[in-house]
């Protein structure tokens, strides 16, 4: 008799840790969307693998600041991807994507941010999926912002056929020479035409995103979120094209 008490025992125990395991599972693959807040900016980040970390942090970093500032329209920041399964960067942080823009209903898109990818000069650009969706956001945002090689995606795009762009220093060779009819710039920091802002990307990413703070918000709040992030931020300081129209 207790043999057979002592079996029973082992076997209820296995099932319950059986039970528990299937729960622990469940819950880390539960989906939690961030919060959009109303009355503010939606700025949504384009992710793929091998996505440059500091094109992508360091505009998020600026945007998701302006939270903490009052009196201000604050940004929703928020991730996009053709998957919902985690993005490996280019150094290889996973970043587990908010919408899948291939099959979610999407927010409002106010800016577009696309950040450099490892493949931004090649095969990303045969993505017809990827690019169409960039053209689609196009149509109703009120900025589309690339860093670095993002300019790439967004010249194929045939969004920026219209304005000056520039793109990172070493690769302005190869964006005049993949797109001719361009107007691009070099030996600039970012360039704002129109709605588009296309920087040089690395560190610089910071200073394209406070610069579109500072067309927004004034000098005041985007010295205050500058200065949060320990960054001398002075507009007239260093070079860049800004065509009024």
């Amino acid at each position: 008799m207790k043999k057979l008490l002592s079996v029973i025992s082992i076997v209820f125990i296995l099932i319950s840790c059986d039970e528990t395991k299937k729960e622990v599972t469940s819950t880390s693959k539960e989906r939690i969307l961030p919060e959009l807040k109303t009355d503010r900016y939606n700025v949504a980040f384009l992710l793929m693998d091998g996505t440059f970390n500091t094109e992508f942090t360091a505009p998020f970093d600026i945007f998701q600041h302006t939270q903490y500032r009052k009196n201000i329209k604050a940004m929703n920041t928020f991730t996009i991807a053709n998957t919902l399964e985690p993005i490996t960067t280019f150094e290889g942080v996973r970043i587990l994507p908010d919408f899948d823009y291939t099959r979610d209903s999407l927010p409002i898109i106010d800016i577009l941010v696309v950040p450099s990818a490892e493949h931004h000069l090649d095969t990303d650009l045969n993505d017809s999926i990827m690019i169409n969706f960039v053209k689609k956001v196009d149509k109703n945002a009120m900025y589309m912002t690339s860093h670095c090689d993002g300019a790439f995606v967004l010249a194929k795009a045939g969004i920026l056929n219209d304005v000056t762009s520039t793109t990172f220093p070493s690769d302005i060779k190869t964006y005049r020479k993949m797109f001719p009819h361009l107007k691009v710039k070099d030996s600039v920091l970012f360039v704002h035409d129109g709605k588009y802002i296309t920087s040089a990307g690395g560190a610089k990413s910071f200073e394209a995103a406070l610069y579109l703070c500072e067309v927004l918000y004034g000098k005041e709040i985007t010295e205050s979120l500058a200065g949060g992030l320990v960054i001398d931020w002075d507009l007239e300081s260093f070079p860049k094209l800004i065509v009024k129209k």
